[in-house]
């Protein structure tokens, strides 16, 4: 289930970003006015844009938690599905976001939310979804002790 979960997630994250790439240069697509649009841009930090130009860095880190939550997996063979599908979406996401650094040396990021021209949240991907996705999934199952 878990490479399923993980395989789906890098090809929506891929064909998603690919997609995204056709955007670079141009001035993005509205979805809804004054609060969503497609804009490409090129992270080349972590969330909210910290450890700017850390590429090093930020990619043994995810390698060292991928590889860490992939031997949970294969070792440990959790029995909750909750737990399970939680860490294939990190990973997947994890692994998304890696790709972009080792071949272009950022991260493709496209979605923009915003609330006119007073807020803006940071631009993100589908990758970022993932891990986020997951992350919330795992503090669940760590407080409410779900199976």
């Amino acid at each position: 289930m878990e490479l399923i979960i993980i395989f789906i997630g890098l090809t929506l994250d891929r064909i998603t970003k690919i997609w995204a790439s056709t955007l670079k240069g141009k001035e993005g697509i509205v979805v809804v006015r004054n609060f969503f649009r497609f804009e490409y841009l090129e992270n080349r930090g972590a969330a909210f844009g910290i450890f700017q130009h850390k590429l090093i860095l930020l990619s043994v880190v995810t390698i060292i938690v991928v590889s860490a939550m992939g031997y949970y997996l294969i070792s440990f063979r959790p029995k909750s599905k909750f737990l399970r599908f939680s860490l294939a979406l990190i990973i997947s996401g994890a692994i998304g976001n890696l790709i972009d650094r080792m071949f272009y040396k950022y991260v493709i990021d496209f979605i923009l939310l915003h609330y006119k021209d007073v807020y803006y949240y940071p631009t993100f991907n589908v990758a970022d979804i993932l891990v986020v996705t997951g992350t919330i999934m795992l503090a669940i199952l760590i407080i409410k002790d779900v199976d």
